[in-house]
């Protein structure tokens, strides 16, 4: 319950009416007086870890940059900012306390210190967020005591590197907007038809061919048949010394990097590289156009199946992620009813269809099952979309419900866990405007701020053992028709700010008329920071108010 109340305080200093901050916390106690944050000293607890160390002193020195005044660090408690570790908190969970004097953060982890620091942030004026220092900037943060943990533990984002490449910086950007707003999941698509972006060193020839297409499609793939003849992907693909410096850059800010290696289907960059990994052994070429390829891993060879568990071995390695994914989405079965490999693999396993699907949908359910084994013995845990739950969903696979509810609430029911992202709601490469002429191209669709907003991942058929296994929700952006970073932030903001607060909030903090009041700050952190964004919330946000002054 959010509780906005005003305290008797000996602090002097005007009392503020409300806090505009996304997602909005869980409890709220506004009092008077204001904290002077320029040249605030930033205090840790002793037995703090050196990420809460390292956040520490990144906070310092954001604060000298844009005050003008030197912040230092210090351990131990005393006037400034205090992270103050207190164990008996979950593992996100946080209480922040402005007074006069001091600030004081209390967390038991790295995640629960940053998003009370994120918090904080948000209470100082919107320079904290630039790269110079403010001139004539008065950092009086008002008084508050803020009691705040998140709804969901998953809160997650879907990037697409594999259509088009957007480097390390950019990814960064990417990881530094998401901390803003407290998601604490990267799902990275590195691997496509139209491209691998990924170093596997047992197989080199997946970046060194796999990465290139010859040329792009031009326009919609429903609509064009025109090819721009420009090669695309020449070194656009990470290294592994690469893969880990992210990785390291993600964990400093309380963000998992989830890697999604997408097969059976979605290969032919792959497959490009190795034909034999395919059911006619090709030739094939990495795909110049969208949509679903019917070329596909050949299941029945042996050599396939080694390739797979090299693959993932080599991602373990890389990522040190609880969760990988395999994707299992879009997997045509047209070359397994022909090809003799998978024939006798069928037959070898003693698999039949049923009713619902083919054996060939029951081959597919034998690889995620002996992903998922081999992952397990790796101390890992498989994720899939939710084609997987075709045919046998194996033991302990978590499923991504992208193609509605339906998947997630049939997944519960066999008791897995389950995390909502249905392209009705959350799939942010569609149109935020149905004015589509005057818009940059996207696949199609048309889903604004207030729809994302909408989203409510517990359906009424859930029971609340069933909704103990919705751990979490992910928007996802594809990136078919993105090709820049200037695109890329434009499709994400403000959605994203939207969608932190499905995650984050309590249903009855989730307050549509208060999300919009506070929208203003939110694109000035966007303007402040160089994110590129997109306008179309301020006429929403213009007509909500015109509807009120009507009223």
């Amino acid at each position: 319950m959010t509780i906005v109340a005003v305290a008797v305080s000996a602090c002097c200093g005007k009392v503020v009416e409300k806090v505009n901050l996304v997602p909005y916390p869980q409890e709220v106690t506004i009092e008077n007086g204001s904290f002077d944050a320029a040249g605030a000293t930033v205090r840790y607890s002793a037995d703090a870890d050196s990420l809460t160390v390292a956040l520490a002193e990144r906070l310092a020195s954001q604060l000298t940059l844009a005050t003008g005044e030197q912040s230092v660090v210090k351990k131990g408690r005393g006037f400034g900012i205090n992270l103050v570790l207190d164990r008996s908190l979950a593992e996100e969970e946080y209480r922040l306390h402005v007074g006069c004097c001091r600030v004081v953060i209390k967390a038991s982890s790295l995640r629960g210190f940053n998003w009370g620091v994120q918090t904080l942030k948000q209470l100082m004026p919107v320079q904290i967020y630039g790269d110079t220092t403010a001139e004539g900037i008065n950092w009086a943060v008002p008084c508050c005591t803020i009691s705040d943990a998140p709804r969901f533990g998953y809160r997650g984002l879907l990037i697409d590197e594999a259509r088009h490449f957007f480097g390390m910086e950019a990814i960064k950007d990417v990881l530094d907007v998401m901390e803003i707003h407290k998601l604490n999941t990267l799902h990275w698509h590195l691997t496509e038809d139209q491209g691998w972006r990924i170093e596997i060193k047992k197989y080199p020839l997946l970046t060194e061919v796999g990465s290139i297409r010859k040329e792009t499609l031009v326009g919609h793939l429903r609509r064009s048949n025109e090819y721009d003849g420009t090669p695309y992907g020449e070194g656009m693909w990470y290294s592994q010394d690469q893969i880990s410096e992210i990785v390291d850059y993600a964990a400093a800010r309380g963000i998992n990097i989830i890697p999604e290696i997408d097969l059976p289907g979605h290969m032919q960059a792959a497959l490009t590289a190795y034909p034999y990994l395919g059911c006619t052994g090709g030739p094939y070429e990495v795909w110049t156009k969208w949509g679903v390829s019917e070329d596909v891993l050949c299941i029945g060879k042996e050599t396939t199946m080694q390739f797979v568990k090299d693959v993932l071995a080599e991602i373990c390695d890389m990522f040190p992620s609880e969760y990988i994914h395999i994707g299992g989405d879009e997997c045509p079965k047209v070359k397994w009813a022909e090809c003799p490999h998978c024939q006798a693999k069928i037959k070898e396993l003693g698999i039949t269809g049923d009713d619902k699907h083919s054996p060939e949908h029951f081959l597919q359910s034998y690889m995620t099952a002996e992903a998922e084994k081999f992952l397990a013995e790796r101390g890992r845990r498989l994720i899939g979309w939710d084609e997987i739950l075709e045919g046998e969903l194996a033991p302990n696979a978590t499923v991504m419900s992208w193609r509605g509810t339906k998947g997630g609430e049939a997944a519960v029911k066999l008791g897995h866990d389950v995390i909502m992202t249905p392209y009705q709601y959350l799939y942010i490469d569609y149109y935020q405007s149905k004015d589509q002429a005057n818009e940059p191209l996207a696949i199609g669709g048309y889903i604004p701020v207030e729809r994302c907003y909408s989203f409510e991942p517990f359906t009424e058929e859930m029971t609340d053992e069933d909704k103990a296994h919705i751990i979490g929700v992910q928007a996802n952006l594809w990136t078919e028709y993105i090709g820049t970073q200037d695109y890329l932030e434009y499709m994400l903001l403000p959605r994203l700010s939207a969608l932190s607060e499905v995650q984050w909030c309590a249903p009855e903090n989730k307050i549509w008329d208060r999300y919009l009041d506070s929208i203003d700050e939110v694109l000035n952190i966007y303007e402040t920071a160089g994110y590129n964004y997109a306008k179309h919330i301020l006429d929403v946000q213009k007509a909500a108010n015109e509807q009120k002054n009507n009223q």
